[in-house]
C-alpha cells in the first residue's frame, strides 16, 4: 500500500515537473522604465527581490519595503550592484501593524512625486494561527488586509501618476492556492483553523476578490489592478511552518517546479508589458488566465470589501477621498 502511494506521488511530481517546465515563461523584453517609480513590498528577498532588481535594471526608481532593517540594507546594496542603478531606496514597514502601514503610506505620499507600479508581494506562509493587536488573523493581515489598506492609501499618488495611455499599475501576488480557499468569506477573520494552509489560501483568494472590486471602482481613474500567480516557486516562505519540512519542500520544488527567477516573471511582465494595462484580471506564466470560479462570486466580492473596510477602519468618506468621488 505504501509503495503504491509513494509511486503515485512520484508520478504526480513528474507530471507537475513536465507541466511546469513546458509552461514556464520568461519575459524577455528589454523595455525600459526610466523616469518611473516602483514600490515592492517584500522586495528584499525571494520573488520580490528579483522583481525589484529587474525594475531597477530597466531604469526605474525602486522602493523596497520590509520589517527587517539588515535585510533591507543588504538587499538595496545587492540591487544596486547588479543593476548599476543607484536610485534604490529601502523603507521600513511592518504589515502586521496597521499603524505602521499608515505611517509608511504617509511617508511615501510625502517623499515621492509619483508611483507607477505597486507590487503587493510581501507575505508569510503558515507561521502560526493567532490574532494581531489590530484584531486580525496574522497571516491574513500580512498577506492581504495590510495590502488592502496600503493600496487604498497610496491611490491618490497613483491617480496623479497614471494617464489614460499609461495607467499606474497595482499587482497583487496571489497564488494557485487561492483555488483551495474556503468560500465562506464571512468566516475568514478568526483563529482555530484545523489546517493552517487554509488561512494562507484564503489570503490569496482575498487578493483576487479585492482586485476585482477595486478594478470596478477605479474605472476612468487611470489606475489598473491585476493579480499575478507565480506558481510553485522555491522561496523561504515554505520554511515558515516547519524548518525541516520547508527545506524538503523547497528541494522538491526546485527539482520539479519553478526557481524564484521563473516565479517572478509574471509579475515583471505585468509591470512592464502593455498587456498589464487590463484590469481586474489574473495572470500566470506571462499570460492572462481565469482565476478560480470563487473569484467571480459577486456576493463574496462585496462581502470581503465591506469586511476589509471595517477591519482597517476606513469609512465611505475616506474611500471617496482616496479613490476620487
Amino acid at each position: 500500500m505504501f509503495e503504491t502511494i509513494l509511486i503515485s506521488a512520484l508520478l504526480g511530481l513528474v507530471c507537475l515537473s513536465v507541466y511546469q517546465k513546458i509552461n514556464n515563461a520568461v519575459y524577455k523584453s528589454k523595455k525600459r522604465l526610466d523616469g518611473k517609480t516602483a514600490l515592492v513590498t517584500g522586495g528584499t528577498s525571494g520573488l520580490g527581490l528579483i522583481i525589484a532588481q529587474d525594475f531597477a535594471i530597466r531604469g526605474a526608481k525602486v522602493i523596497i519595503a520590509c520589517p527587517f532593517e539588515d535585510e533591507g540594507i543588504n538587499a538595496r546594496k545587492e540591487i544596486i550592484e547588479k543593476s548599476g542603478n543607484q536610485n534604490v531606496v529601502y523603507k521600513y514597514v511592518d504589515l502586521s501593524s496597521l499603524k505602521t502601514v499608515r505611517e509608511f503610506a504617509k511617508d511615501i505620499l510625502k517623499t515621492e512625486a509619483r508611483l507607477d507600479i505597486l507590487v503587493n508581494n510581501a507575505g508569510v506562509g503558515i507561521p502560526g494561527d493567532f490574532m494581531t493587536e489590530d484584531g486580525i488573523n496574522f497571516i491574513l493581515q500580512v498577506n492581504y488586509y495590510a495590502h488592502f489598506l496600503l493600496t487604498l492609501l497610496l491611490l491618490p499618488l497613483m491617480r496623479r501618476t497614471g494617464t489614460e495611455n499609461d495607467p499606474a499599475r497595482i499587482i497583487n501576488m496571489s497564488s494557485l492556492t487561492h483555488r483551495i480557499a474556503s468560500s465562506h468569506v464571512d468566516d475568514y477573520n478568526r483563529t482555530g483553523y484545523r489546517l493552517k494552509l487554509t488561512i494562507y489560501a484564503n489570503s490569496k483568494l482575498c487578493l483576487v476578490l479585492f482586485a476585482r472590486e477595486l478594478a470596478r471602482r477605479l474605472v476612468g481613474k487611470n489606475v489598473v489592478i491585476n493579480c499575478a500567480d507565480p506558481g510553485f516557486a522555491a522561496t523561504r516562505i515554505y520554511k515558515s511552518g516547519n524548518e525541516l519540512l520547508g527545506l524538503i519542500a523547497i528541494g522538491l520544488i526546485l527539482l520539479f517546479a519553478k526557481t524564484p527567477y521563473e516565479g517572478a516573471q509574471t509579475a515583471i511582465y505585468m509591470g512592464v508589458d502593455d498587456a498589464g494595462t487590463v484590469t481586474g484580471e489574473y495572470f500566470a506564466n506571462c499570460r492572462q488566465i481565469k482565476a478560480h470560479i470563487m473569484a467571480y462570486n459577486e456576493s463574496n466580492v462585496k462581502k470581503l470589501w465591506e469586511q476589509s473596510m471595517k477591519l482597517v477602519q476606513l469609512d465611505n468618506k475616506d474611500l471617496d477621498d482616496l479613490i476620487g468621488a
